[in-house]
């Protein structure tokens, strides 16, 4: 009965480190800081549609995303985990669609170094939803 209880011990606790071993880093909001200058693509070829500039603080307050030629939109963090961020921008006016307001842009950054990339999608008070692929740098902290 011992030997049957240590043998399940070590296996639960082989399993334990080895499924701990293969989680991502944690995204440490303090490593994130700074200003990120991206692009927004879409399409089979990954055109550039948008230009961004996102301040990230050592907190969950304080974020902003700036379009060129536009004041900056408050970004709210809404969820963190791993590598992973997910902010909310909106309603604003679209930069790409005249006189027509996206509701809320939702991106998922993954986070390694000075490197995000990740996707977005913006929905617009049309009802259309526009996806794509999201890529930034960290330029300074």
């Amino acid at each position: 009965m011992h030997r049957i209880f240590l043998l399940s011990a070590v296996v639960l606790g082989g399993y334990v480190t080895t499924a701990g071993a293969q989680q991502p880093a944690p995204a440490q909001r303090a490593n994130i800081a700074g200003i990120w200058a991206g692009k927004t693509m879409t399409g089979p070829k990954d055109s550039v549609v948008a230009t961004f500039e996102l301040r990230a603080t050592a907190d969950t307050t304080g974020w902003t995303l700036k379009f060129p030629g536009r004041d900056p939109y408050a970004a709210r963090v809404v969820a963190m985990g791993g590598d992973s961020i997910v902010t909310e921008v909106g309603p604003y006016p679209s930069i790409l669609r005249p006189n027509v307001m996206v509701t809320v842009l939702r991106t998922t950054g993954h986070y390694k170094g000075n490197a995000m990339t990740g996707t977005f999608e913006a929905r617009y008070a049309s009802g259309e939803v526009l996806k794509g692929n999201v890529s930034a740098t960290r330029g300074n902290k």
